[in-house]
């Protein structure tokens, strides 16, 4: 792995990309880089390369594996940089006779050669680039964004390989390149574009039986492997569970040279954390060596100083896992470790996570691939670039078989009978694991989070505990700023309420909120009841609402969505969104479908939440909520503006159990209305309200009148 960074139409861009290159230095400790296009100048020492005078340069710093070849690369009609391993790099170089040295020349000169599409349709690997020709520039990741790019534009035109090098010299509003889009960028016109690439397919679904789709499953995990090891000593690690087993298993058939890393907190008295005990355990058994790296609860304020601003982000999961991580990856850099393996992507490729057993209990078990496919669209956003920054702040490379293209490809379309059911997940990777000679205990070993399976998300409680905080609002010591700014698609009701708050307890900005106003009633996206109340719901919570009349005509209302999103976007520079959904997968996939296509991160933090506790958590937290509308059994209009306590819960509850009643009204039982919240300054009082009645049974209250006390 590399660095790359570049600035176009900015003044002193030569001084500025050399401080940039200064901040990512650790990318790439072997040479120094940086080219006008007309010159190039390297150096091994950073504080010795000198910066380039004019507006628009580029720059590269070096991790070398094999051989030293300097960057960036410079012709007299183009340049280019780049941070990637392509495997079939030497395949390439002979087909098209391009003689270059390595993967990375050979990139170079496959585009000079067949343009920036054409020649991404030939490599397998991974990378991210910057390619200069004439006036125009091309930014372009691999498909799965292993490789990480961040950029901003307007008077200038910025990227790096690490959003903290951008926002060190000011620069804020910074996005993650969607892996899916190529930046264009005209120097001249200053112009910003984005060219679309396909993505991976669920369709068709393999046909042939289950022994012939594990028999190919195996040849493709084994071929990701293999590929991917290098002439030297790698690292992997390690956590004694399915994913990092098989790639052990199949190095120490391979014959390869490697070393499991296994980290984990220490706590004196008490038992070993899971995964320790499963490594043991496994290397033991299956002749791995085995490196334990025990870290004591005193110690992990320090990791923290220096995890959490690397990562950018006091996301607790994102953290503990980091944590993880980086004390693994410590004791390979100590041990000269250069390349590391890691089973990150398995999960999403065969529905090992709890949201996929969600999503089969809650719908058909075909919904299960398209929660496979969602996670893999946004995998480079939620981990890739964590584990990147932290592997290559030790100056190691990770290598991610189970991300491997091919790979994916193939497992996204295995029917997901073989996936998952009510017992058990990954039961096609346990299936090859098994018929790879692998033994049944670790091959069926139940998954454990790597931040509960290290115990650091433990030591993250008791580090908060001890200080009166939760984890959350301990984190922020560590990083002082908003994760992300984020827009929330709000309906004035309990969901989207609950998830602004939750938000912004996980220290998200909330820039804005997302108000569609729809004139049909029964509108399959939005809700309608009392929508107009929003308005004084963003008064009190003191963010700015953006609304968009919409006619709610089913899948024509989205394009109304992506208009108020966009808006959202162009005039608070939000990141993100935000969406109050829980188990409605009609709506979530239109949403994800909407932010990917605007380059958007998306967070649903209630997801799956049973419904029970979504109304123990409001109550709990001192949200006061009326129903706005009515349409079931066992509700009258009696129950409109009605508070929801505790009495009114139990009474849901009790219609659960009778009638099957969704007790958070999540089939369209009831809509809400939320007067108070622990995030509201004031609270709404209801002053006038007349109530439309189609049935005894379903009714709705049309607010005439009210008022923040």
């Amino acid at each position: 792995m590399c660095g790359i960074i570049g600035y176009f139409n900015e003044k002193d861009a030569g001084k500025k990309v050399v401080s940039g290159l200064r901040t990512i230095k650790a990318r790439g400790l072997d040479y120094y880089g940086i080219t006008d296009n007309s010159k190039v100048e390297w150096n091994k020492s950073i504080g010795k390369l000198k910066p380039l005078p004019g507006k628009n340069i580029i720059g590269h710093c070096l991790h070398h594996i094999v051989g030293i070849v300097p960057q960036p690369f410079d012709n007299p009609k183009s340049c280019f940089a780049v941070n990637c391993e392509i495997y079939n790099w030497e395949e390439l170089n002979s087909k098209h006779k391009l003689g270059a040295r390595n993967d990375s020349e050979m990139l170079y000169f496959l585009i000079d050669k067949l343009g920036v599409e054409k020649a991404l349709n030939e490599v397998d690997g991974v990378y991210a680039f910057v390619y200069w020709k004439g006036t125009k520039v091309w930014i372009a990741r691999d498909i799965l964004g292993v490789k990480p790019v961040w950029f901003g534009s307007g008077d200038a035109f910025v990227f790096c390989s690490e959003k903290k090098a951008l926002e060190k010299q000011g620069y804020f509003n910074i996005e993650e390149l969607n892996p899916r889009k190529i930046i264009e960028y005209d120097i001249k016109s200053k112009k910003l574009s984005f060219i679309e690439r396909k993505f991976l397919d669920l369709l068709p679904e393999h046909k042939e039986g289950k022994s012939e789709i594990i028999k190919k499953l195996e040849g493709l995990v084994v071929n990701a492997i293999s590929k991917r090891i290098p002439d030297q000593k790698v690292g992997i690690l390690f956590s004694g569970g399915i994913d990092s087993v098989v790639i052990a298993w199949i190095c120490k058939q391979l014959g390869i040279d490697f070393m499991c890393y296994t980290a984990a907190l220490d706590e004196p008295g008490m038992s070993d954390a899971p995964d320790l005990l499963w490594s043991r355990k496994a290397a033991k058994k299956l002749g791995f060596p085995l490196k334990e790296v025990k870290i004591p609860l005193s110690e992990v304020p320090s990791l923290l100083k220096k995890v959490v601003p690397l990562i950018e982000d006091t996301n607790v999961v994102k953290v503990g896992v980091g944590l993880t991580f980086f004390v693994a990856c410590s004791q390979a850099r100590k041990d000269g470790i250069r390349v590391i393996f890691s089973g990150l992507g398995s999960e999403e490729l065969f529905a090992g996570y709890d949201r996929h057993r969600k999503t089969l209990e809650s719908s058909t078990i075909s919904r299960v691939n398209e929660d496979c496919l969602w996670g893999l669209v946004k995998i480079y956003e939620r981990d890739n670039y964590r584990d990147d920054v932290i592997t290559m702040n030790h100056n190691i490379e990770l290598r991610i078989p189970f991300l491997d293209f091919d790979l994916c490809k193939y497992a996204l379309k295995i029917p997901a009978k073989y996936k998952i059911n009510k017992e058990d997940s990954k039961i096609i990777l346990r299936d090859v694991a098994k018929k790879m000679g692998i033994p049944e205990e670790f091959a069926l070993r139940k998954k454990k989070a790597a931040q509960y399976g290290s115990k650091f998300d433990r030591a993250l409680a008791k580090l908060a505990k001890n200080e009166g905080k939760k984890k959350s609002e301990y984190l922020r010591q560590y990083y002082p700023y908003a994760n992300l700014k984020l827009g929330c698609l709000f309906s004035s009701g309990k969901d989207s309420n609950l998830a602004v708050y939750v938000m912004q307890q996980r220290n998200y900005e909330v820039s804005c909120l997302i108000t569609l106003l729809s004139k049909n009633q029964d509108s399959y996206m939005f809700h309608t009841p009392a929508i107009e109340l929003a308005r004084l719901q963003a008064q009190a919570l003191g963010i700015p609402l953006i609304e968009q009349e919409t006619a709610g005509v089913k899948e024509k209302e989205l394009v109304d969505m992506e208009n108020a999103i966009k808006k959202a976007k162009k005039e608070y520079g939000i990141q993100g969104i935000v969406t109050g959904a829980l188990f409605s997968n009609y709506q979530r996939i239109r949403i994800e479908k909407i932010c990917d296509k605007l380059g958007l991160k998306i967070f649903a933090p209630l997801w799956h939440l049973r419904q029970e506790d979504e109304l123990r958590e409001l109550l709990s937290k001192g949200f006061k909520f009326v129903m706005s509308g009515i349409a079931a059994d066992g509700l009258d209009k009696k129950w409109l503006n009605k508070e929801i306590g505790e009495k009114e819960f139990a009474k849901l509850v009790e219609l659960n159990q009778k009638i099957g009643f969704n007790v958070a009204g999540e089939g369209g039982e009831y809509e809400s209305l939320v007067l108070f919240g622990p995030n509201y300054s004031k609270r709404i009082e209801i002053v006038d309200y007349d109530v439309v009645e189609d049935s005894p049974h379903s009714a709705r209250m049309v607010v005439k009148k009210a008022l923040l006390e």
